[in-house]
């Protein structure tokens, strides 16, 4: 699998996805400028946490103009795979390839801890070594979390099945006290409706070695790596 991770100015999660994806997992990775115009037959883009820009106007608005974001989006029309991840969620959201939008959370404070989360779908290319409804536990770092969406919006986005994690307690149940950045009907990742573009807010790439004392994340990048295997073995 060809993977490719962005660099926008200010982003600080860069070389971890990189490390995951290459060293860890093996794969093909190399780095995609946020000047770029094209992806460079990448079969996986990831866009990674940080600030990019500084996060001035709002968190990820100015990186959705870039011009790698163009090419970013033809890949995900075409199919590609997308994975956005923190900030690289607040990015996907400003450019349109995700539905809703990002506000403070609702603490007024950033928010570094680990969070349980619920898995709602297991039949993603992202979630298929997860199981219905586990909780995995994974990192969280951001100061704009609190997903918010109108009601109707809401309302589609659960009916679609785009809702693919959600923060929980340690055994699975909503309150509003796991719902640590007070997003909208407690959801912390967002597919789209092809079910090809990955928005998060936690950091599974935080979470992928043993040395780092948290494994929940791994499973993610290698459904990534298991389902290009069967796609491309499927012709």
């Amino acid at each position: 699998m060809r993977c490719g991770v962005v660099l926008f100015p200010g982003a600080n999660c860069d070389h971890d996805v990189y490390h995951v994806l290459k060293h860890v997992l093996g794969q093909e990775t190399l780095f995609l400028w946020h000047g770029d115009e094209e992806v460079k037959d990448c079969d996986l883009v990831v866009l990674p946490g940080g600030f990019s820009y500084g996060d001035y106007l709002r968190a990820g608005a100015l990186a959705a103009q870039s011009p790698v974001m163009r090419a970013v989006r033809r890949h995900a029309d075409a199919g590609g795979l997308v994975l956005g991840i923190c900030n690289g969620f607040q990015i996907l959201l400003e450019a349109g390839l995700l539905p809703g939008a990002m506000r403070r959370n609702r603490r007024r404070r950033f928010e570094c801890r680990d969070v349980h989360l619920r898995v709602e779908r297991t039949d993603l290319a992202y979630t298929r070594r997860y199981r219905k409804n586990q909780v995995v536990t994974l990192p969280i770092a951001h100061a704009e979390g609190n997903f918010e969406a109108p009601e109707e919006l809401l309302d589609e986005i659960e009916a679609r099945g785009q809702v693919v994690f959600r923060y929980c307690s340690a055994d699975g149940a909503l309150s509003d006290e796991s719902n640590v950045n007070g997003s909208a009907r407690a959801i912390a990742g967002v597919v789209s409706e092809a079910g090809n573009v990955l928005g998060m807010m936690p950091h599974p790439e935080r979470a992928a070695e043993a040395i780092l004392g948290a494994t929940d994340g791994l499973g993610l990048f290698q459904g990534l790596l298991e389902s290009f295997r069967l796609h491309a073995a499927a012709g």
